[in-house]
């Protein structure tokens, strides 16, 4: 009789998956914290910046704390798959499942936050181009950001396939 398939997924496959995560927050920090715009014209004329906006803050700074938690992932996983055995044993498996939940929540909260406020000013906007194309960068930025939780949610689902089995 054949012995039951492993549910431990391979850890070349996850290494893919924390690469994919970290490529999306790369590109959506780099994005939201680039966007800029001009609103008004002459002495009225007005600088807008990410960082006039709460939401977009938070945003900034989930993608930060996540580009750090999964480049430290990434170099574990890499350790893994180089050497075929785990860093630190069953403690770092549970810091592997306990993370990428928190991380993966900071990311979905980070991207919807910034989905809601992109909505909330549209609406207020007017027709100046340039007050478009910030609200268009950072709802791309957003987007991005959910492009990662996503990949961050699978990695969570993977790292809870490797939790020790408990009796």
């Amino acid at each position: 009789m054949a012995p039951p398939p492993s549910t431990v997924v391979s850890p070349v496959v996850a290494l893919v998956i924390r690469v994919l995560t970290l490529v999306f927050l790369l590109v959506s920090v780099i994005v939201i914290a680039t966007t800029t715009a001009t609103s008004g014209a002459g002495p009225t004329e007005v600088k807008i910046k990410f960082d006039d906006f709460y939401a977009y803050r938070y945003m900034l700074a989930a993608g930060v704390i996540g580009i750090g938690y999964t480049l430290l992932q990434t170099a574990f996983t890499i350790f893994q798959v180089s050497t075929g055995n785990r860093l630190g044993g069953d403690g770092f498996t549970l810091l592997d499942f306990y993370g990428d939940k928190a991380l993966s929540y900071m990311l979905a909260t980070g991207a919807a936050a910034g989905f809601g406020l992109t909505v909330d000013l549209n609406r207020g906007s007017g027709s100046d181009s340039d007050t478009k194309s910030f609200l268009n960068k950072a709802n791309a930025a957003a987007a991005l950001l959910f492009i990662a939780f996503i990949f961050s949610a699978v990695s969570s689902v993977f790292s809870s396939f490797s939790l020790p089995k408990r009796t």
